[in-house]
């Protein structure tokens, strides 16, 4: 889907950053519906599969509440390397073993093209943001997750060039919910989660 020189020009942007790896997308590249996390934790870098990690159970629960499989999706993040911690308590460390870490504004814009020419190669009916991060990049920072989830909304969607940000002229149907790993957190989201699956396997009754 992308080209091998958009993907290791991005990576040569992740340099100079504290991210290890890379990890591609996964799913089919006609899907109606994509799936667009945060970043990848140890567990995918390892497994070169997104959310294989901790929160499998949890994706794989929301794909079964709306009745669709991998193979019918596509799922990829926001940024394809794993942001680790620098902390004082990380730093003697190997890269390895260090917890995963939200990634920073830079970070993101290190990959954004290469979120941008998935979404323009796949043409989904419908992207589902899973946590924050992926809301606010494609969204815009006004839309918050713990408002917007389970509400789908038309956007033209936040998108980078070699002079910043830019919105496109097409509009797009975002569909904000909790990422799967909030729910180890926040086990109190859990009855939110279902009732976004429930509006999202109505939605797409209805496209």
């Amino acid at each position: 889907m992308l080209k091998s020189e958009v993907i290791q020009d991005a990576k040569r942007r992740m340099q100079p950053f504290p991210c290890e790896g890379f990890l591609h997308g996964e799913g089919n590249e006609r899907a109606r519906v994509l799936f667009v996390g945060e970043a990848p934790g140890r567990t995918e870098i390892v497994t070169g599969k997104p959310f294989s990690g901790q929160s499998e159970k949890s994706f794989e629960a929301y794909l079964q509440l709306i009745g669709l499989s991998r193979e019918d999706i596509y799922v990829t993040s926001t940024v394809r390397s794993r942001p680790y911690k620098t902390d004082s308590k990380s730093i003697n460390k190997p890269v390895q073993e260090r917890g995963n870490r939200t990634p920073t504004k830079r970070e993101i814009a290190a990959h954004a093209v290469l979120l941008d020419e998935t979404i323009a190669s796949i043409q989904p009916e419908i992207i589902v943001t899973l946590g924050r991060i992926a809301l606010e990049r494609l969204a815009g920072s006004q839309f918050k997750v713990s408002v917007q989830h389970g509400k789908p909304f038309c956007t033209k969607l936040r998108s980078y060039g070699s002079e910043g940000t830019y919105t496109r002229k097409n509009w797009s149907i975002v569909f904000p919910t909790y990422h799967p790993s909030a729910i180890f957190y926040r086990p109190a989201i859990k009855e939110s989660i279902l009732a976004d699956m429930k509006e999202l396997k109505q939605l797409l009754t209805i496209l």
